[in-house]
């Protein structure tokens, strides 16, 4: 696969964003951001399933975050796809925000797990997995046909 231009101005977006806004948190954990940019633009540009307009839509790919404290990765990519703005990501790690320091389900457009306790997040995906092959064969692989993703870089 051919790794184009603008995957790479993607992966320099997310970079920047997340440093920028760790730095004015005064709070974050950047390596994750900085070091797995490319895997996630590809990710989100080549293989994920998903739907901004419907965040909820049922057959939609997961990404866990098991490495929840590198939230800034996944809030640079959300916010480059239209899901959240400029404004959460400068709230970053702010009270009342949006974007908290470990990914919160429920609280953020596209996060589908609440992560923090190191490994957690693993045990959630192997769970949508299951749940996702069960739901296949009760209604059928053309009804529920999604994939679960997970990053983990845990301990």
């Amino acid at each position: 696969m051919q790794y184009s231009t603008q995957l790479t101005e993607m992966a320099s977006a997310i970079r920047l964003l997340s440093v920028d806004a760790i730095q004015n948190a005064a709070s974050g954990h950047p390596g994750m951001p900085l070091g797995m940019a490319d895997v996630a633009a590809v990710l989100f540009s080549k293989f994920l399933r998903f739907s901004v307009q419907n965040p909820n839509w049922i057959n939609r790919d997961r990404l866990v975050m098991s490495n929840g404290h590198g939230s800034m990765l996944i809030y640079s990519i959300l916010h480059l796809l239209g899901y959240i703005s400029i404004d959460d990501i400068k709230k970053f790690r702010q009270l009342h925000s949006i974007t908290p320091g470990h990914p919160e389900y429920g609280c953020t457009p596209g996060i589908e797990a609440t992560t923090g306790p190191l490994g957690q997040g693993l045990g959630c995906a192997v769970g949508m997995a299951i749940a996702e092959r069960m739901l296949a064969q009760r209604f059928g692989g053309d009804l529920i046909d999604h994939y679960t993703y997970v990053m983990a870089r845990d301990g």
